[in-house]
């Protein structure tokens, strides 16, 4: 057996590795400095893992919805299969997080399966944990052509216990590198009758952690592939053509990676300097207005664009429900937040006067820089195929 090996790097992906690990390096610099708003935005990135890995499958998920998983809450928009698939996530991505930290964790089959059945253990009829036992056809919804076919069911177990020994061997390239390659191979050994590709992002941003990628929460390029999704599917089906074919070039398939993680980390440093701007602001708000501080949580959320529950935040805050309803009515009063519904299902979004503050710090946002150029004009040529 064989999977995708590895493919050499090119002096263009050299040059975009090192500013990655640049980019990188700065962020873990400005995280080891205690700052307010550093959980808020971390809860937010790992919301916007989950709600990319999974809009990917055709799950229609909103932020808040992503949110409202990581902190034990129920839905407020998404339906139960739906909010179901993201637990689900949500419980195997903890478990990634949890492990990236310990020692004397092990990546092996066990671990993979284990990881499948957290992910999918809401719906048994969809076999978590467990190989497929026949061929599997991932289709085109759009012409219902057959645009992959994964290997046969019984080569399944050998390729997938090959994929944990090489990770396991602690390959001498990039983490970055190694961690798409995992993501490669399973996904296109396509070990499971569902939740593959879920699998193989959730994979990839494990092997990341485990190879000393520091931060997995702002490591993870899941959002990025969520919101780049025709792409994703494009350069997959240029690296498979069709089936499994471990001997072709994962070279294309590495690059976009590379391309992802460079622009998801500039991101998240313009993410974080536009949080320190906004904090600013809340402080001055907070003095002008004689507001409590821990109202400055709320409008951080709101300003991502979250809906936000009263309930949520008499949790947070450690407060009672009449505290929580006259901050909201001051914040109201004031046009930071906005209620919604009637107060049994009431919620609040961004105000008027919050708006306007985000809107002024957009207006001062620089492009983002692509590291590749040339690739969404090449992609653009293939395709959409694997899942």
């Amino acid at each position: 057996m064989a999977l995708f090996k590895t493919p050499d790097l090119s002096s263009e992906d050299e040059r975009v590795l090192r500013q990655i690990h640049d980019y990188r390096a700065e962020l873990a610099d400005i995280l080891r400095m205690p700052r307010r708003w550093a959980g808020g935005l971390r809860r937010s990135m790992l919301a916007r893992a989950i709600q990319g890995s999974n809009s990917i499958e055709g799950y229609d998920v909103r932020l808040d919805d992503a949110v409202a998983a990581l902190d034990d809450e129920e839905a407020m928009s998404a339906d139960e299969q739906t909010f179901a698939e993201i637990r689900g996530y949500r419980q195997a991505l903890g478990y990634v997080l949890a492990m990236a930290k310990d020692a004397d964790f092990r990546l092996d089959v066990s671990a993979v399966r284990g990881m499948h059945f957290m992910m999918l253990s809401h719906d048994l009829t969809k076999s978590p944990g467990s190989y497929r036992q026949g061929t599997v056809y991932v289709l085109d919804e759009t012409t219902g052509d057959t645009v992959y076919e994964g290997p046969p069911a019984d080569q399944v177990p050998g390729l997938v216990a090959e994929l944990m020994d090489e990770q396991q061997a602690r390959s001498a390239a990039d983490p970055l590198v190694c961690a798409a390659m995992a993501h490669l191979n399973l996904v296109m050994i396509h070990p499971f009758r569902d939740g593959n590709g879920r699998m193989a992002r959730a994979l990839q941003t494990l092997v990341l952690s485990l190879g000393g990628i520091a931060e997995p929460a702002f490591s993870s390029i899941e959002e990025w592939l969520g919101g780049n999704t025709q792409d994703y599917y494009r350069v997959l089906a240029a690296t498979g053509a069709g089936g499994w074919h471990p001997e072709r070039s994962a070279a294309l398939w590495v690059q976009f990676n590379l391309r992802a993680h460079h622009i998801q980390a500039q991101t998240l440093q313009r993410r974080y300097d536009e949080a320190g701007k906004l904090w600013v602001a809340f402080d001055d708000l907070l003095s002008q207005h004689g507001l409590e501080d821990r109202v400055a949580d709320e409008l951080f959320d709101a300003s991502l664009g979250f809906r936000i529950r009263r309930s949520t935040y008499v949790r947070r805050a450690g407060i009672e429900e009449r505290t929580a309803s006259r901050d909201f009515a001051k914040l109201t009063d004031l046009g930071l937040l906005r209620p919604v519904g009637e107060t049994k299902g009431r919620h609040y979004i961004m105000g008027d006067r919050l708006a306007e503050l985000v809107q002024q710090m957009l207006s001062t946002r620089e492009s983002l820089v692509d590291p590749y150029p040339w690739m969404r004009e090449r992609l653009a040529a293939v395709p959409a195929g694997v899942r």
